[in-house]
């Protein structure tokens, strides 16, 4: 199994090549990051790595054979116990339960290393797969969200609830 590293400095050409590799591959179920975010990338890693030096976020890559980023696995908005948690997975590792693993390891991550108790998640209903991942995680839908125009599905885990009792 790719080892979920905590976002580090060394992690920022990897994690470029990541994205730009897998741009129409995301752009299907989320919005575009747009082409800014590929030309300033040096800078955007770095205020990445800031705010997690603050707290705010925590940031994590999924690392396969030869230090590939196969996903990322974020919780941002950190704030009172609660934070958005936001993943994607590349397209040639889909399908894979390389999702679904990420989530529930960064999930337990929130609870035992971060000490949050609550964390929201929003899915596209056009994006079925997503949706899967979040109920095997134990999330249970919230209500309905507008995505970039697009509807989509709010869900809350509660992390003081007994963690077992997401499905397998």
């Amino acid at each position: 199994m790719p080892e979920l590293e905590r976002l580090a400095a060394r992690h920022a050409p990897a994690v470029l090549r990541f994205e730009r590799e897998n741009r129409a591959y995301f752009a299907r179920y989320v919005p575009d990051r747009g082409d800014d975010f590929f030309t300033g990338y040096a800078a955007r890693h770095a205020a990445l790595l800031a705010g997690q030096d603050r707290g705010t976020c925590h940031f994590h890559v999924l690392v396969g054979d030869y230090g590939a980023v196969l996903g990322r696995f974020n919780l941002v908005d950190v704030a009172g116990g609660s934070a958005e948690l936001g993943y994607r997975v590349a397209e040639r590792a889909a399908g894979r339960g390389l999702a679904s693993e990420g989530v529930r390891r960064v999930c337990e991550l929130a609870r035992t290393g971060y000490g949050l108790r609550r964390l929201v998640a929003s899915a596209a209903l056009a994006n079925p797969a997503s949706l899967a991942v979040l109920k095997r995680a134990g999330f249970v839908p919230d209500g309905p969200v507008e995505l970039d125009g697009k509807p989509g599905l709010r869900h809350v885990l509660d992390l003081d609830a007994p963690y077992a009792a997401a499905s397998p």
